[in-house]
C-alpha cells in the first residue's frame, strides 16, 4: 500500500511540473485540470500540493487549494483505517 502511494505521489508530481513548464512553452499540450485533481485523488494529493506551492503552480485556483488538503486527509484516514483494521 505505502508503494502504491510512493508511486501515485511521483507521477503526480511529474504531470504538474510538466504541467509549470508547458504552460509557458508548450499551452497547446498542457495538462488537463481534471488529470490534475484525478491524481491527487487517488494519492497524490499531498506531493502534488507541496509541489504546487513550491514551483508557484495553480497556488491561485481555488479548487486546488482546496480539494488536494482534503483529499490528504481522506488518504491519511484511509491509511490508519487500514493499518489499524479498522
Amino acid at each position: 500500500m505505502y508503494y502504491y502511494f510512493i508511486i501515485i505521489s511521483v507521477i503526480a508530481v511529474i504531470l504538474t511540473v510538466y504541467d509549470k513548464f508547458a504552460s509557458k512553452a508548450l499551452p497547446k499540450n498542457r495538462v488537463p485540470e481534471k488529470i490534475l485533481l484525478g491524481a491527487g485523488f487517488i494519492g497524490g494529493a499531498a506531493a502534488e500540493y507541496v509541489c504546487m506551492k513550491l514551483i508557484r503552480h495553480k497556488t491561485r485556483h481555488r479548487k486546488f487549494m482546496i480539494s488536494l488538503p482534503i483529499f490528504t486527509l481522506l488518504h491519511i484516514l484511509i491509511i490508519i483505517a487500514i493499518h489499524f483494521n479498522f
